[in-house]
């Protein structure tokens, strides 16, 4: 399942991301905020539009914003 479909408030594990979907510097820049193969996250906000963009995820302690573009090339499971 990936991201952009995960449920809300649900904490998941990122089994996989498909870097060469993304281009390479917002590849680096998730990099560097930990989006990576077995991250502990979970979705906190939707966007309310149609395209539910963005999305909000926790990391950590952090929060991030990522474009539905970005959770489309990241797969998550039940953690």
């Amino acid at each position: 399942m990936t991201l952009d479909s995960f449920e809300y408030e649900k904490p998941a594990r990122i089994v996989a991301v498909d870097w060469p979907a993304l281009a390479e510097d917002e590849a680096k820049r998730l990099q560097a905020l930990g989006v990576d193969e077995g991250a502990e996250i979970a979705v906190i906000h939707r966007g309310i539009f149609g395209t539910r963009d963005p999305l909000a995820i926790r990391i950590g302690r952090m929060t991030i914003a990522l474009r539905r573009a970005h959770a489309l090339a990241i797969e998550v499971e039940h953690a």
